[in-house]
């Protein structure tokens, strides 16, 4: 394959550019590229092709149907035949032996010394289901040190949730181009066409790929029409094209395989766009963040970004959850996260800074697994230091960002996860410290 794509992009200001992404869209790089009255006319302007791109069924109603007509160079179908390309780090096999129910938490994956882009840097850790049964997830890190040269990636099964730790990435996909650094995440839903490209030296993170329903914001109940993430700050790509020729090769996952096919052509040569399924970025420190100011520390779900339901109300089949800087002022109280057992299992990752709730070994690029019914909480350190805290002072958090994946199902590891010599294998041993400290003949203790 041609080691190097030169794109002769071009690309001026959106017919109209909103942020969010339930309502419709329209872009366009060359002037009256999009028809007007007509999604398919007889003749498109600039001899373009008309190719619509449905996230949903036909039929799905209104308020969930997602589709989005593209004007392009050439339409989707042409490229050559796919053959399997096997990666064996990057799968979705999640049978391959018994869930333990130990608490599981991984150090930063090393950065490669190899030349080495996004697809090959990626390493799957856990998950659930399959795109078959549509519903469950996948997680996955990835390092890179390149861009994809002469390559392009499409997910078949999911759509791809980007989450990077280290190094920013432009995602070059067929509706234009997202760029993304540390704290900001992106979302390229199920079949667009898309290239990773390095805006550094060095990139590390984690992608997660969604079989179930789409991503979307949480309801706020309660809470009222503000707070969380806020419609507003999210962004969608404006429309640019690539008019590039050469001998370039299609990746696409399919059933959890991996095929790829020569193509004469850049993929991305949408130039005019309209509709509600794209991707779209939101940068993690807008987040309004919502917590008690009298007592007790509430749920995790009040720090959801991002949820994929499913059919049982108020059960997710993903919840993406972010823990930001905020202030703890909450009185007689143990203001940490309590130590938990839950029904929902718990994959988290660090971004920047330090996690409250562990005073060390839960590193930025690191990650943990607490699965269904798993104990866990804080560690020893933690717990003492809380335990003896000032509450006449609120607790200022800042220089911190994890994040969580949260899900209805048994979230498996993979057997190379649990092999990976990043494993924590004495992970368990920060719990050591934790004393009985029960005295019957006081009933205040101190």
């Amino acid at each position: 394959m041609n080691a190097q794509l030169k794109p002769q992009t071009q690309a001026v200001e959106p017919l109209r550019y909103q942020t969010g992404f339930a309502q419709e869209f329209a872009s366009e790089a060359l002037p009256g590229a999009l028809p007007e009255g007509r999604n398919s006319p007889q003749r498109c302007p600039y001899g373009l092709y008309a190719e619509q791109i449905s996230g949903t069924a036909f039929t799905a109603p209104r308020h969930v149907n997602r589709r989005s007509w593209t004007y392009r160079l050439r339409p989707g179908v042409m490229h050559g035949e796919f053959q399997p390309f096997p990666r064996p780090a990057f799968h979705n096999r999640f049978d391959e032996q018994a869930v333990s129910p130990n608490q599981l938490r991984w150090s930063p994956r090393e950065l490669p010394s190899a030349d080495i882009d996004f697809v090959d840097g990626l390493l799957t850790m856990a998950g659930a289901g399959s795109a078959r049964g549509q519903s469950g997830l996948a997680i996955h890190t990835y390092v890179a040190n390149r861009s994809m040269q002469g390559r392009f990636f499409c997910n078949a099964d999911a759509e791809m949730l980007f989450i990077p730790q280290l190094g920013r990435l432009r995602l070059a996909t067929e509706l234009g181009h997202l760029d993304i650094e540390p704290q900001e995440i992106a979302v390229v839903p199920r079949g667009i066409r898309f290239r990773v490209e390095l805006l550094d030296s060095e990139a590390r993170g984690y992608a997660a790929e969604n079989f179930g329903a789409h991503l979307r914001l949480p309801d706020l109940g309660p809470i009222g029409s503000n707070g969380l993430a806020n419609p507003r700050d999210f962004s969608t790509p404006v429309a640019c094209y690539e008019d590039v020729e050469g001998d370039f090769e299609l990746v696409q996952k399919l059933d959890g395989q991996l095929w790829r096919a020569p193509i004469a052509h850049s993929p991305l040569d949408v130039v005019a766009w309209h509709g509600n399924y794209a991707p779209y970025k939101y940068d993690l420190r807008r987040y309004n963040t919502i917590g008690s100011i009298s007592y007790d520390h509430p749920d995790p779900s009040i720090f959801t970004v991002l949820t994929s339901p499913t059919d049982t109300a108020g059960t997710a089949n993903i919840d993406f959850v972010i823990f930001p800087p905020r202030i703890l002022a909450m009185q007689n109280t143990f203001r940490p996260p309590w130590f938990h057992r839950n029904v929902a299992s718990e994959f988290m990752g660090l971004l920047h800074g330090a996690y409250d709730a562990k005073a060390d070994g839960f590193l930025p690029g690191g990650a943990s697994l607490h699965n269904c019914m798993s104990g866990h909480g804080p560690d020893a350190a933690t717990f003492d230091k809380a335990s003896h805290a000032d509450l006449s002072k609120p607790d200022i958090i800042t220089d911190t960002m994890a994040f969580m994946l949260e899900s209805r199902w048994l979230i498996c590891p993979t057997a190379q996860a649990m092999e990976m010599p990043e494993r924590q294998r004495h992970y368990q041993a920060c719990w050591e410290g934790l004393q009985k400290q029960f005295d019957p003949a006081r009933r205040d203790f101190e």
